[in-house]
């Protein structure tokens, strides 16, 4: 019985440890998960209401939509018609996020696109949290306290929650520490091919998700190599070739799996060259890194208006307690290599969202921004540089992380624990200076993270899909080949009230403009927003903006129905607006008068038109 008992104890012993860190593990994860849940909570179940950049959540909602009808309908998912009819729209060029929208067609189908575009913002959020945990509490740190704190930081501070909430392709960053892995990896050689080919497969998939995280990483990783080298030579000559190699094939797995998709983006039907706006005017003001972002506890509306280009740029905001505190374990922990790489990394990226000219407190100043020296380069100059930024979020979290889990071992000494942290080289409280050093640099990083607390998600009303849409009504007027013309037909980057209608309805019916990028013209691959635009367009936009019903010629008329064959219009819609009746009266003395169907001005155009 006591040989039996012997060979039993030590097992069963690992078997409830294991048991216990798998728990432990799972708290954390469900710790993200519902803070990921409440702060998106101000839009489940409300159809009537959208996150304060409505705009752009149409865009994602729509390309949720368009992946789930592509994954069950066996339709190419790099292209649609059902935007921008006649024309169509390439998706490759813009951001698709098939990364979460194929796996999410499931959500899509059964619940809808506002539900999948909820679910999609909780699993950036949630899932970048818990991908830099398991990064933190397998390669960094020993303590889970630590790397739940690091993974805490990186996936919801005040830049990710803003970037979540609007931009999918931005806050979808969970694959980024999976990348940083497989590049980074401890040993001097051995699986090399198999690590260059899972590294090719998670750049791949990054691309589905968003290329310009990608190219961030990149970017980070080369500034991170070099500090790194310079601060340790020879451990950086020794990683080299097997860093290179993995590199290498990767990029090998990577050009082959994407060189298809990459061609239809840059070549196929519907590509662009350049980008609709100016980038280099999305730039941070150097204030904003130590204010507070509006979607948190001390936040307010006022100042990140005068600090950030708009609301899904507050990608700084870090609050001047973090910083300070970054400062600190910077000079404390200065004899790591990793620290000052990352040290480095983070004042390039944060000099880099200052811009070509630098503004303090909402002026420009005279001082020359180091983003002009890359502006011109190529891909850098399509790079918003308020975005760079973000590269800061990780950088911060890790240096939190690596600080919590060495007072953390401070307080196991003190209590004659055994040592259980990697081994950095980092000087450790004496035992009896422990205990009060790590009660400050507790209260310390709580100081500095607390104001960080985010708030849930603002929304803005919406008006509702009318139920002649809805409820299908519609398909008794629309003929195959035919389109549904929503009023007023957007054309460019705002709310679209057809792209809205498609989302919701799985892209049933094919419509007109829409919100993504183009070229100008079939034969001008110069790139806007939206289709171009034609004249029925712009007078009905600018009649639901200002309210003000124009006086109407038989050549407004004639152009109507030149328009609307061009657009091959079988119904014309009206649903919920501000100005309501001013667009109404203007439709009607356009077309004629108009049928109230199902909560909906509807227009039968079909015998107009022809």
């Amino acid at each position: 019985m006591s040989i039996g008992t012997t060979g039993r104890g030590p097992d069963a012993a690992a078997r409830r440890r294991r048991l216990c860190a798998r728990t432990h593990d799972a708290v954390v994860v469900f710790g993200y998960l519902a803070l990921a849940v409440w702060l998106t909570s101000r839009q489940w179940g409300r159809p009537d209401r959208l996150f304060h950049q409505a705009g752009d959540q149409i865009l994602f909602e729509w390309m949720l939509a368009h992946a789930a009808r592509a994954v069950v309908g066996l339709e190419n998912p790099l292209w649609s018609g059902a935007l921008n009819a006649p024309g169509g729209v390439n998706l490759m060029g813009n951001t698709s996020v098939l990364g979460l929208g194929v796996p999410l067609t499931p959500v899509t189908l059964l619940c809808g696109s506002q539900a999948a575009f909820g679910v999609a913002v909780v699993s950036c959020l949630a899932g970048t949290a818990t991908a830099w945990y398991v990064l933190l509490r397998r390669r960094l740190v020993g303590s889970r306290v630590a790397a739940a704190t690091g993974g805490l930081v990186c996936g919801f501070a005040p830049g990710m929650v803003a970037q979540a909430g609007a931009h999918l392709h931005m806050g979808a960053q969970f694959l980024v520490p999976v990348i940083l892995v497989l590049v980074f990896r401890p040993q001097r050689s051995g699986g090399v091919w198999r690590h260059g080919v899972l590294l090719g497969l998670a750049v791949t998939y990054q691309v589905f998700l968003g290329e310009e995280v990608l190219l961030f990483v990149a970017l980070a990783a080369v500034v991170f190599v070099l500090g790194y080298a310079l601060a340790d030579r020879a451990a950086a000559r020794r990683l080299a070739p097997a860093t290179a190699g993995r590199i290498g094939v990767g990029a090998a797995v990577s050009v082959l799996l994407l060189a298809y998709p990459l061609w239809f983006q840059f070549f196929g039907p519907g590509h662009y060259r350049g980008m609709p706006f100016y980038a280099n005017s999305y730039q941070l003001d150097a204030a904003s890194y130590t204010a507070s972002a509006r979607q948190t506890v001390f936040g307010d509306h006022h100042v990140p208006t005068l600090l950030a280009p708009n609301p899904t740029e507050e990608n700084s905001f870090f609050g001047p307690g973090l910083l300070v505190l970054a400062v600190i374990i910077t000079v404390w922990f200065w004899r790591r290599p990793l620290v000052r790489a990352l040290a480095g990394c983070g004042v390039v990226f944060a000099l880099l969202s200052l811009g070509a000219r630098v503004r303090l407190d909402g002026a420009f100043t005279d001082l020359p921004g180091p983003y002009r020296l890359i502006a011109d380069l190529p891909l850098l100059d399509h790079v918003v540089p308020a975005r760079f930024a973000l590269i800061c979020i990780p950088v911060l979290g890790i240096l939190v992380a690596l600080s919590v889990d060495r007072i953390r071992l401070a307080g196991d000494l003190a209590a004659g624990g055994p040592k259980a942290s990697v081994d950095t080289g980092t000087p450790v409280p004496a035992a009896r200076e422990a205990v009060p050093v790590r009660l400050l640099w507790t209260g310390a990083v709580l100081a500095a993270l607390l104001p960080l607390t985010p708030t849930p998600i603002r929304t803005v009303p919406a008006w509702p899909v009318p139920a002649f849409v809805a409820d299908g009504t519609w398909r008794g007027y629309v003929p195959p080949g035919r389109t549904v013309v929503a009023v007023p037909p957007v054309t460019n980057a705002g709310r679209s009230p057809s792209m809205l209608w498609s989302a919701r309805t799985g892209l049933a019916f094919a419509a007109p403009g829409g919100f993504f990028i183009g070229p100008r013209a079939s034969d001008d691959a110069t790139a806007r927003w939206g289709a171009p635009d034609l004249p029925t367009s712009v007078l009905l936009r600018r009649v639901a903006d200002t309210g003000e019903v124009p006086p109407i010629s038989d050549t407004d008329r004639w152009q109507a129905v030149a328009d609307l064959r061009h657009w091959r219009a079988a119904v014309v819609v009206q649903g919920g607006l501000h100005h309501g009746e001013p667009v109404r009266r203007t439709v009607e003395a356009l077309l004629g008068p108009a049928q109230e169907i199902d909560g909906a001005f509807v227009w039968d155009v079909r015998a107009l038109v022809g």
